[in-house]
């Protein structure tokens, strides 16, 4: 009995649990979103199979990391690769549809008398109502008064920041709403600019809008859509004619009209890469530092954290555990913190290492201003940040090379120099390659040390994009995508698709290398 009570409570929070998820799925096609919609209707079918079907049972443990994976890495990935295919930009920000659509809904002042309006208290909300405006010839002695329509809005909450809505007016006689005594025109100054974002749509069809602190004017649309998708200017009778190619509504002459809208253009980023002279100038140079950054990178912290290691790992040394402590202190300092450290000891006229340098030689360098200086003070402080990680490799791997090695080769009389390059170069240098490539493809994207230390600059000249001397391929790619007036996402999309390419050839050397140390080993 208890094990069918339990089985009828799963299958109705399964039921449960499903229709709130078709309704999600409903309404985000009703967004239309219908390929979001149809991925995770499906999404949400498997994980209900994974869960209550008998035969996945096995899943059910995999599937979470499979789904996460999925989530967090493939779709990211698989949706950065599509963007470097359109023109996504801040100029084309928009779908096609909702670009036409945001100009159709644009309004100008119309034909039509306006409407005067006063503002009622219903309680906590509040309600318009308008009267159109009478002509101000008196009418004739003796002659009949001519009874205007009142119209009359749904209550409203005008204390609260509406968004720009439109809202229905109808007859004052349909309602059952009496309007007392307007209020003030300081209440009517105090919500002017909610009021403002109201359009107005009366019986007839007329839009209006707030066009006074008593008055409502008639708006028409700007634009008129043709049957063949071309749209027609109310005021001036200029066609714009949709390009599928740049993005934008364009007239006769070419003027492109915002907003503009995200179209495919194939391989037109990437090509740009290559082709245009004012890109393919700064990418190229950027690309090469950024390959000569990771690399050097690599290279002076193994030299230093190598050396360190083989010098506290002499057995007459005293003290060694507090110098191994003291040198391990810069990786146990947040890098952020360290990089902003040296950004101020770095300063050309107040920092202390220009002091220093100022005192001794009479010199103080423009670390900030000259691209060589800038590269040199980025490599500086890079090493400062990754010896001790080195350092600790090398000092386990040394701690595992047998001691009978160098007792041999003291007996033959080999020094320090011979030891290091026929003993223990060779033998740490072979589980440290994996972990050279690993640190080569962390500095490749090393974005946080380039942002707050230099921020890419100092800058190239006569570039359209956004790039630095000091840039490397991450933050080049940051700075198109957030920091360009224009915002070029799908350039930034491509660029980083790059860098993925670039970065997954690197992790696979990196698995081939592990796989042959492997197979040395055994």
């Amino acid at each position: 009995m208890t094990s069918t009570f339990a089985n009828l409570l799963k299958w109705l929070a399964a039921a449960t649990i499903g229709i709130t998820l078709l309704y999600l799925v409903w309404n985000i096609y009703l967004a239309g979103q219908a390929v979001l919609a149809a991925s995770c209707l499906a999404g949400f079918a498997i994980t209900f199979y994974v869960y209550l079907a008998k035969g996945a049972y096995n899943w059910r443990y995999l599937f979470p990391g499979v789904a996460g994976m999925l989530i967090f890495v493939v779709f990211p990935l698989v949706y950065t690769i599509d963007i470097g295919f359109t023109n996504y930009s801040s100029r084309n920000l928009l779908t096609f549809e909702r670009a036409t659509k945001y100009l159709l809904d644009e309004t100008v002042a119309g034909e039509g008398n306006p409407y005067t309006f006063t503002l009622h208290a219903e309680g906590n909300e509040f309600r318009l109502v308008f009267k159109p405006k009478q002509d101000e010839e008196e009418p004739a002695e003796g002659a009949a008064t001519k009874r205007l329509p009142v119209f009359v809005t749904p209550s409203l909450a005008l204390l609260a920041a509406m968004p720009p809505t439109v809202v229905d007016a109808v007859p004052l006689s349909e309602g059952s709403f009496e309007p007392r005594a307007p209020l003030e025109l300081k209440d009517v100054i105090r919500h002017r600019a909610v009021i403002n974002k109201l359009k107005v749509r009366f019986p007839d069809g007329t839009l209006a809008s707030m066009t006074g602190l008593r008055e409502f004017a008639p708006l028409q649309p700007l634009y008129k859509q043709n049957a063949d998708g071309t749209l027609v200017n109310y005021r001036t009778g200029e066609v714009l004619t949709p390009n599928l190619d740049t993005g934008f509504y364009e007239t006769k002459a070419g003027e492109q009209i915002r907003p503009g809208f995200k179209v495919d253009i194939g391989f037109g980023n990437y090509l740009r890469m290559v082709q245009d002279p004012e890109f393919r100038g700064p990418f190229i140079a950027i690309f090469l530092w950024t390959v000569v950054f990771a690399g050097l990178t690599v290279a002076f912290t193994l030299a230093v954290g190598t050396t360190l290691a083989v010098l506290l790992n002499w057995e007459g040394l005293k003290f060694r555990t507090v110098y191994r402590t003291l040198l391990f202190l810069p990786y146990a300092v947040p890098g952020f913190i360290s990089i902003l450290v040296f950004k101020g000891l770095f300063n050309q006229n107040f920092g202390e290492i220009n002091l220093i340098l100022d005192h001794l030689f009479g010199i103080k360098p423009p670390w900030f201003a000259d691209p060589f200086l800038a590269k040199a003070m980025i490599l500086i402080v890079n090493t400062w940040l990754g010896y001790p990680y080195i350092m600790v490799l090398c000092t386990g791997l040394i701690k595992a090379i047998p001691a009978d090695l160098y007792e041999a080769s003291a007996i033959a009389g080999a020094g320090p120099l011979t030891n290091f390059f026929k003993i223990t170069a060779p033998l740490i240098i072979r589980p440290l390659t994996p972990l050279l490539i690993s640190s080569f493809a962390f500095n490749f994207n090393n974005f946080v040390l380039i942002a707050l230390l230099t921020n890419g600059r100092p800058d190239f000249l006569n570039t359209r994009v956004p790039a630095g001397t000091t840039d490397i391929l991450v933050s080049y790619t940051y700075r198109i995508a957030f920091q360009d007036s224009g915002q070029n996402f799908g350039l930034a999309a491509a660029i980083s698709t790059v860098i993925f390419i670039l970065v997954a050839m690197l992790s696979m050397a990196n698995l081939r290398l592990t796989r042959v140390n492997a197979a040395d080993a055994r």
